[in-house]
């Protein structure tokens, strides 16, 4: 199952199966005069999150430079800048044993970069939001301040498959791939971004295999430097 596929990786080898991308036909966004958004799993989060700033309500603005559908936002409680989906969610509808079901959020349904909404156990079909009002348009210039930070910090002028690596506790995963002197470290067509050194990039025909080996790279040095395995946060499809 996959949305708009921005953190995936899929192997050299290809997928011996059936992928089924939810998008078109499930992108339709109701809002409510009292804040309670209800939106359908294909719809564009940058899209979702513009949206919701023009009509006045506050609380999404993190999540309009995050390129992804609200299905795989809602499955891996997608974030950025201090917010998280799980902090405006209120239900949830899946689709779980060949039925469709609506689900209250409870508290830790949702963790980092996690949920209990991921396939295969279930599919996220929508979700409701509840939203306060953007009285002063807050909202507008928190999402213009964000996207202007990722320009200027992120590698988004090169392909990739977003941050790689989840955030460690206690530490930043690019900093410490930084201090470990691995920016700009290539293998193949693949790099560690020398603008950021949180994302792997592709710099031309990189495979797979070329990010994978990276990966490991990058793992086995920082845990001999600093003692800490980083957990990737990009899913690879085998």
């Amino acid at each position: 199952m996959i949305g708009k596929g921005s953190n995936m990786l899929f192997s050299d080898d290809g997928f011996d199966g059936v992928i089924i991308e939810i998008g078109k036909g499930l992108e339709k966004i109701e809002i409510s005069d009292d804040g309670v958004v209800t939106a359908q799993a294909g719809v564009s989060l940058a899209y979702m999150a513009s949206r919701l700033a023009s009509k006045g309500l506050k609380g999404f603005a993190f999540a309009g430079g995050i390129p992804g559908t609200l299905g795989g936002a809602v499955r891996m409680n997608a974030g950025a800048y201090g917010g998280e989906i799980k902090q405006v969610l209120k239900s949830v509808t899946v689709v779980e044993c060949g039925r469709i079901a609506k689900k209250i959020v409870h508290a830790g349904d949702l963790g980092y970069r996690s949920s209990v909404y991921a396939f295969p156990n279930a599919v996220v079909a929508g979700a409701e939001f509840e939203l306060a009002v953007d009285a002063d348009g807050e909202a507008r210039r928190r999402m213009e301040e964000f996207n202007m930070r990722r320009k200027e910090k992120q590698p988004l002028e090169y392909p990739s498959a977003g941050s790689t690596f989840k955030r460690p506790e206690g530490h930043f995963a690019g900093a410490l791939i930084e201090q470990a002197g691995l920016k700009g470290t290539r293998i193949g067509g693949a790099e560690v971004s020398p603008k950021h050194a949180g994302f792997i990039v592709n710099c031309g025909g990189a495979t797979c295999a070329d990010v994978l080996n990276l990966i490991d790279l990058v793992r086995e040095r920082v845990y001999k430097e600093f003692g800490v395995l980083l957990e990737p946060e990009i899913k690879i499809i085998k």
